[in-house]
């Protein structure tokens, strides 16, 4: 995978970013969501790709736009064929609020090798590399602490769990606490979460809990890039999710999906913007004469490389940032 493309994904996650953190605090996810897609989906027009959209905005007649099926980018003849994972807006509510930890994310590899995950709920569990192979979805909670705890060697009362803070967690933060490890509840953009678990000096070893499909496959594209560990579970919630499942040919929803079925091989490329301010990323910041600042990271999974990076942008230079 070209390294140059890398650094061309987070000029489109700082589009979708600068773009959407103008509605930070409006109380209005919709705009800001469609704002985030309007300014990715004019950068990637820029870029020499042949792309197809697996994880987008949802189907054709749901978006006009980064729909699932889209080709994206300025194909040539030896353009490369690559799949195109996509959240323009990670915590639609985050933003609408004015809360923290939404980001901007993609995640690309070749053609065939990120999951065209359906859009509905998935079990998670993601750790960081040091408790790689060690926790499993088959495993109970306290089983999956206990393997943590030798694997990070600190008790398991140290510990910390992160999940969506929803009622249909009730029983498992009650059985992280039985257990003895702490807990950390957020309340949107289960991506930054699961990254997080990758970074120690975040606080974070376990992600647990359901959240979205889609979004599991673009946190197991960044962990694979950072050697973590990723597992998911389809979670479908009635006969008519299930019956999808099987139309996209995944016949054994309970089977677990591991990292490589989620993002297969070495060459994926994850990058993400920070739209509000997070722990990982900090957000859009705004400044006089048409400037603004955005952090972002960007990673490749061939290398193992992971780049922060802050930049300022000239807005009225940029007119596709801008508008």
């Amino acid at each position: 995978m070209d390294r140059n493309l890398a650094l061309n994904l987070v000029r489109v996650t700082e589009a979708a970013a600068l773009q959407s953190a103008r509605y930070l605090g409006r109380g209005d996810k919709n705009m800001a969501d469609q704002a985030a897609v309007n300014g990715m989906r004019r950068m990637f027009d820029t870029l020499t790709i042949d792309g197809v959209v697996v994880i987008g905005e949802g189907e054709m007649d749901e978006a006009p736009m980064l729909y699932i099926g889209e080709q994206i980018g300025k194909a040539t003849e030896n353009s490369i064929k690559v799949d195109i994972a996509v959240d323009p807006l990670d915590g639609t509510n985050a933003v609408a609020k004015g809360l923290p930890n939404a980001i901007s994310v993609v995640a690309v590899a070749p053609r065939g090798c990120l999951l065209h995950a359906p859009d509905m709920y998935m079990n998670k569990i993601a750790v960081g590399p040091k408790a790689k192979g060690k926790v499993s979805l088959d495993l109970s909670v306290e089983e999956n602490l206990h393997n943590l705890s030798e694997a990070l060697n600190k008790p398991i009362s140290d510990i910390t769990v992160t999940m969506l803070d929803r009622p249909r967690h009730e029983e498992l933060i009650r059985e992280v606490r039985r257990v003895g490890a702490r807990i950390k509840l957020f309340q949107d953009g289960d991506v930054a979460a699961a990254i997080a678990t990758c970074f120690e000096d975040l606080g974070v070893d376990m992600l647990l809990g359901i959240g979205g499909a889609p979004e599991g496959v673009l946190a197991a594209a960044a962990l694979k890039c950072m050697e973590g560990e990723f597992q998911g579970r389809l979670y479908p919630m009635n006969d008519e999710e299930k019956i999808r499942c099987k139309d996209m040919g995944l016949n054994d929803i309970k089977r677990i999906l591991t990292i490589d079925d989620l993002a297969k091989g070495n060459e994926i490329l994850f990058a993400a913007t920070g739209i509000s301010n997070g722990e990982l990323l900090k957000g859009v910041v705004y400044y006089e004469n048409n400037r603004a600042k955005t952090s972002s990271v960007v990673m490749r999974a061939e290398t193992g490389t992971i780049r922060f990076i802050e930049a300022i942008h000239r807005l009225d230079k940029k007119p596709e940032y801008a508008k």
